[in-house]
Order: structure tokens, then C-alpha cells, then sequence
């Protein structure tokens, strides 16, 4: 008998309808929800279970074990158990269930990686190794100018449209996660490069085709793609053989460690990067706490111990205790 056939996928199609009307996700978030649903679904044909309302704390715990026997890390099983419990969540409010199995799991701990970022010294080639004699080359200038001078993620900045550009006030109108609008600025740097892309560089790429209304456009006169944006990112190293691991979130992270390193307040970096909660911000302060680290050692005559000459210390036993 096809176990598969019994479970219904009705629930399934409500949560994803869910998502994308109440919840605005975007289509890449619908798509990893769904995917992490339909893993636990094919789990659910092995162990022979028909319908989502008879799984259990155990099957839960059972699936996270089987994920990780699988060799998934402790981040992807994190997600994919966020994933689930949003689901029953939703089942439940629903009134399709009375529990939710996975309420009670416990999330794998996370080792929480610093956000990598570049150097005054590093970021500074993207700026200067684009021909912005070319269409295309001006483009690419425009994307690294904008990345780092507003922090906005690679998704916000391919969906950028003309329109959303404010070249007097120097602000951009970008929606972030959840369709959340939210007005950043772009900088002098950015403005210049931008006038001079919407002058001599964007014309040239449409060549008479039907204006998409997108800012950044491919070749063909296309919206470019997130993933078109880090082949751009990609090229320049490779071209130009810069020893960088960079991707195109790296921007973001730069902006956000240069701004607190140069004394931006969390709260105003939070509302800049568009985070919903600022302990989300709160990562970047342990990279400029490593920073900071890292300028008193090399600066301060007593951080090093190496830099104390030991032969000049009494004895411990000459030294005389005062009381």
C-alpha cells in the first residue's frame, strides 16, 4: 500500500498560502519551508504515519537524530526544526491540531560564527577595478558603492527600482524581509556613481527594450538576479586574483562593523540593516570588541607581556608587602 497517498497534502498548501499572503515571505523563504516540510513528510512514509496530528514528541526527537546521522549540520537541523514548529504552529491555529510534537524538542546549540568583513585596505579594490567607461562597468561599481555605503542585503538591492532612488536626498526606499519598507542612506560616493549609471550606463543595457522599472539590469536589459550579483562579486576576484574569501553579504557585514567601529550607536545600525530584533545586530559588537582587542595589543606598551622586560622585576621574595 502506498503510505504516501494517505497523507494529505492540504495542510501543506494552507501553510504555504500562509506564508506568502499573511506572512509576505519572500519566495526564497516559502520555498526553504516548504522543502524542510516535505523532508519531514517523506521521514513520516518511512515510520509509516498517515496524518501530521499523530506525530509525536518522540518522532520529533527520532527525526532530528535521523538528520543528524545524516551528517546535516547543527544550523540546518536548527532550521529545519524552526520550519516544523512554525507548521504545527499554524496547524493548531488552525484548530487541525491540539499540540505541537516539536514545541518540546530541543534546538541543537549553535556555535555562533563571527561575521566576516574587510579592511579600509580591502574593500577598497571593488571601488577602483570596474571600467566605468562600459555600461556594465559602471554597474558593478554601482553595486559595490551600494552595498557597502547602506548595508541593504543583496535581495534588496536587485529589487531596487529606479523610482525607490532619491539622488537629492541620497536615500533609497528598499524592502526588506516581510515586505518591511525602510529608507536608507547611500552616500555621496554612491549618489555620484548612480548619476552617472542612470546617465551614460542604464540606457545602454535596455537598448530599446520595454523598461522593467528594475535599477540594475543584465546584459540583455533584464532585472539582474541576486545570483547574476555574485558572479559579479566573484569575477573581480578571480580577474584580479585578490586573496578574499567575499560574497556579497560580506558588504553588509563590512558596513555594519565600520559603522560601530567608527562609534554608530547598535540601535541606529539595527534600523539601518533592517533587523527585527536587535540581538540580531548585537553579533557585530563582538567583531569590533575583537577589533578593539586587537588595536590594544598592538598599541599599548603593557597588553603584551613580551614587551616587559622581566630582568628588570625584583625577586618575589625581595619585594617588600606594606600592609
Amino acid at each position: 500500500m502506498d503510505i504516501s497517498s494517505k497523507i494529505s497534502t492540504d495542510e501543506i498548501e494552507m501553510f504555504t498560502s500562509y506564508l506568502q499572503v499573511e506572512k509576505n515571505a519572500s519566495p526564497h523563504t516559502v520555498k526553504q519551508y516548504v522543502a524542510d516540510i516535505n523532508e519531514f513528510v517523506a521521514f513520516m512514509e518511512q515510520h509509516q504515519i498517515t496524518v501530521f496530528a499523530a506525530v509525536s514528541y518522540l518522532h520529533g526527537r527520532s527525526f532530528l537524530a535521523h538528520l543528524g546521522k545524516r551528517g546535516l549540520s547543527r544550523k540546518s537541523i536548527a532550521r529545519k526544526l524552526s520550519s516544523l514548529r512554525s507548521f504545527y504552529r499554524y496547524l493548531m491555529r488552525e484548530g487541525r491540531l491540539e499540540q505541537n510534537p516539536f514545541q518540546l524538542v530541543s534546538t541543537p546549540k549553535v556555535e555562533k560564527k563571527l561575521p566576516s568583513f574587510l579592511y579600509p585596505h580591502e574593500i577598497q579594490p571593488f571601488f577602483e577595478l570596474p571600467d566605468v567607461s562600459t555600461p556594465l562597468g559602471l554597474r558593478d561599481r554601482l553595486i559595490f558603492e551600494l552595498l557597502y555605503a547602506s548595508g541593504m542585503r543583496v535581495t534588496e538591492l536587485v529589487t531596487l527600482t529606479v523610482d525607490a532612488v532619491n539622488l537629492s536626498a541620497g536615500v533609497a526606499l528598499v524592502y526588506g524581509k516581510g515586505a518591511k519598507e525602510r529608507y536608507v542612506p547611500i552616500g555621496s560616493y554612491a549618489c555620484d556613481v548612480l548619476r552617472q549609471y542612470l546617465e551614460y550606463g542604464r540606457g545602454r543595457l535596455l537598448a530599446g527594450k520595454q523598461d522593467p522599472g528594475h535599477l540594475f539590469l543584465n546584459y540583455r536589459g533584464e532585472p539582474l538576479s541576486d545570483r547574476s550579483v555574485r558572479r559579479v562579486v566573484d569575477k573581480y576576484i578571480e580577474t584580479h586574483a585578490l586573496n578574499l574569501n567575499v560574497s556579497p553579504h560580506t558588504f553588509r557585514h563590512t558596513f555594519a562593523t565600520h559603522m560601530l567601529n567608527a562609534g554608530a550607536d547598535l540601535r541606529t545600525v539595527q534600523e539601518l540593516l533592517g533587523h527585527v530584533n536587535i540581538s540580531t545586530t548585537q553579533i557585530y559588537t563582538h567583531v569590533t570588541k575583537e577589533r578593539l582587542r586587537h588595536v590594544y595589543d598592538a598599541a599599548h606598551p603593557r597588553a603584551n607581556p613580551r614587551s616587559a622586560n622581566v630582568s628588570d622585576l625584583p625577586a618575589v621574595s625581595s619585594v617588600r608587602v606594606e600592609e
